[in-house]
C-alpha cells in the first residue's frame, strides 16, 4: 500500500518513525518522568475542579482506550470524570454493554446525545456518496464538539482522550480529515435532510471553546506506559468487558470504513498503523506484520449489507457508488485554508496546551497530496 508523504533518511528510517521517536522524547512515554508530568497535570484538574461536580469530561465507546481511560482516571488518580457519549444509532451491541459495565462499576455519570436516526443515515449515506474515504466524519466532528460543550455546562477545564501513539501510531498526513464545514458541504450536496440534531462544529465554536473557555485537551495515554493487551486483560477481569476483535470496530461506521471502504475502495488499510507500532515496540517483527497485511481485513458478516439498509441503497447503488472515482476532502468546501492562513494564532494556541500538536502539524500546514 502507499503511504501518503513517507520519506526516508540516510539510515533507512522514515520520517513518522522520527516523530514518533520526538515525540518519546518530549512526553516521556512510559518511564517514570513520564508518569511525573502527567501526575503534575492530575494535580492541575483537581485544583481547578474543586467546588465542581466534575474535573474533567472524557468520550466513551466502550473501545479498549476510552475505558481504559475511565479506569485510570477513577481508580489510579482518583479524577472525578464526566463520561460523554455520541450515540450515532450505529452502536456494536458489544460496545454499549461495555460502556454500562465500565461507568456503573466505577461510578460514572454518563451524558448520551442520540442523533435522530434518519438524520445519522443521512449523513452516513452523504459521505458514501461523495466518494471519500472520510466516512466517519460524523464521528471526528461530533465527538469532540459534544465533548466541548458538555465541558462548558459544567465549567469543566479539561477534556482526556484515549488515544495512544505508542499502541496506534500516527495516521500519515492526508489519509483522513474533518473540520464542520466538510460536514456541512458535503450534506448539503449529497443529503437531504438538515442537520438538526447532530452536532456540527463551526470555526467560531472551536475558537469559542478554546480562548473563551479555554478547554485543554488532555492525552494521559501519551504519558504513561499503556499496553492494550494488558489493559484488555484488566477491563475483562475488573469489569467483565468483551472485547470486539479489531481496532475501530466498536461502531458499525467505523468497522465499515475500516474494514470495507478503506481497503477495497481507497487500497488504504488502517492496520498498517497499529501493525507498525507493534513493529516498533518490539511486539512482533516486520516479517509477520507484512504477513498480517496480506490477507484482507475481517469484515463482520452481514456488516455490508446492514449497512446498504442502513443507508437506503439497493445492491447496485452501492456497487455504482463503490465504483465512482475517488475523491479526497481537498474535492469539497472545508475549513482548512482558513487553518493555514491564522497558523500563527494557532501555534500561539499550540504553546498554550490549548491544541494539540497533531492538530496544528495536520490542519494549520498546506498539503499537497503529490
Amino acid at each position: 500500500m502507499n503511504i501518503p508523504k513517507i520519506t526516508f533518511d540516510s539510515e533507512g528510517v522514515c520520517n513518522y518513525c522520527r516523530q514518533i521517536d520526538e515525540m518519546k522524547l518530549k512526553y516521556k512515554t512510559g518511564t517514570p518522568e513520564g508518569e511525573k508530568q502527567f501526575d503534575e497535570i492530575v494535580k492541575k484538574i483537581k485544583k481547578d475542579g474543586k467546588g465542581k461536580p466534575y474535573d474533567c469530561v472524557m468520550g466513551v465507546s466502550g473501545g479498549t482506550d476510552s475505558s481504559y481511560m475511565a479506569y485510570l482516571a477513577v481508580r489510579k488518580y482518583g479524577l472525578r470524570p464526566l463520561a460523554v457519549h455520541l450515540d450515532n444509532t450505529f452502536n456494536n451491541d458489544i460496545a454499549t454493554q461495555n460502556i454500562y459495565k465500565v461507568l456503573s462499576a466505577l461510578d460514572i455519570d454518563l451524558v448520551t446525545h442520540v442523533v435522530a436516526k434518519k438524520e445519522a443515515e443521512d449523513i452516513y449515506r452523504s459521505f458514501f456518496k461523495a466518494s471519500v474515504v472520510d466516512f466517519d466524519v460524523f464521528a471526528d466532528i461530533g465527538v469532540p464538539q459534544l465533548l466541548y460543550s458538555t465541558a462548558a455546562k459544567y465549567g469543566v477545564k479539561y477534556q482526556l482522550e484515549g488515544h495512544s501513539y505508542i499502541a496506534e501510531g500516527i495516521s500519515p498526513l492526508g489519509t483522513m480529515y474533518a473540520d464542520g464545514k466538510y460536514m456541512k458541504s458535503v450534506q448539503k450536496i449529497f443529503g437531504s435532510l438538515p442537520l438538526d440534531t447532530f452536532p456540527n462544529m463551526s470555526f467560531l465554536d472551536f475558537i469559542k471553546w478554546i480562548t473563551v473557555y479555554r478547554i485543554e485537551k488532555i492525552r494521559p495515554l501519551w504519558f504513561v506506559q499503556y499496553s492494550k493487551e494488558e489493559a484488555r486483560e484488566l477491563l475483562a477481569r475488573e469489569f467483565g468487558w468483551i472485547y470486539y476483535d479489531g481496532h475501530h470496530l466498536e461502531n458499525r461506521t467505523g468497522a465499515f470504513q475500516h474494514s470495507v471502504l478503506g481497503p477495497q475502495k481507497f487500497s488504504l488499510d488502517s492496520r498498517a498503523n497499529s501493525l507498525s507500532a507493534s513493529v516498533r515496540s518490539g511486539k512482533i517483527d516486520r516479517a509477520d506484520a507484512l504477513s498480517e497485511l496480506d490477507s484482507p481485513p475481517i469484515v463482520e458478516d452481514g456488516l455490508v449489507e446492514y449497512m446498504k439498509k442502513r443507508m437506503q441503497l439497493s445492491d447496485s447503488e452501492y456497487e455504482e457508488i463503490m465504483n465512482l472515482p475517488r475523491k479526497t476532502w481537498q474535492d469539497y468546501p472545508t475549513y482548512k485554508k482558513r487553518f493555514e492562513k491564522f497558523r500563527p494564532f494557532f501555534y500561539i494556541l499550540l504553546k498554550s496546551n490549548l491544541i494539540p500538536e497533531s492538530f496544528y502539524l495536520k490542519y494549520c500546514f498546506p498539503y499537497n497530496a503529490n
